[in-house]
C-alpha cells in the first residue's frame, strides 16, 4: 500500500532499526518501547490485521517463527510476550499486520 507506514519501512523509504529480515518477514525495534526489548515483526506482504488472515495465508506463522528466532537472538531466556492488536479499540494504530515482541523484564500480569 502506498500510504502504509510499515510498507514504507520494509521498502527502506523510512529508516528503522532492523533486527531481522528474510524473504517474507521484516522485524525492527519499536520507536516507543513498552519494555526493554520491544520489537515489531511484520510480514512483507501487506495484510491489514489478523482479522484479514485466511487459511491459505501463512503470514502469521512465518512471523511467529521469526519471533522465536529473534527472541533467542535477543536472549529473552526468562520469557517474552507476543501481542497483535486488531482494530482501533484494541490499540492498532498501523493497519498492517504486526506482532509485538515484549521482554527483557518481568512483565505485568494484566493485558489491559
Amino acid at each position: 500500500m502506498n500510504d502504509c507506514l510499515f510498507c514504507k519501512i520494509i521498502a527502506g523509504e523510512i529508516p528503522s532499526a532492523k533486527v531481522y529480515e528474510d524473504e517474507h518477514v521484516y522485524a525492527f525495534r519499536d520507536i516507543n518501547p513498552q519494555a526493554p526489548t520491544h520489537i515489531l515483526v511484520v510480514p512483507k506482504e501487506h495484510i491489514g490485521s489478523a482479522a484479514e488472515l485466511t487459511e491459505e495465508n501463512s503470514a502469521a506463522a512465518r512471523c511467529l517463527v521469526a519471533a522465536a528466532k529473534i527472541a533467542e537472538r535477543e536472549a529473552l531466556t526468562g520469557g517474552y510476550r507476543i501481542v497483535s492488536n486488531v482494530g482501533s479499540d484494541a490499540g492498532q494504530t498501523v493497519k498492517h499486520l504486526h506482532f509485538h515482541i515484549l521482554g527483557g523484564k518481568r512483565l505485568d500480569d494484566t493485558m489491559a
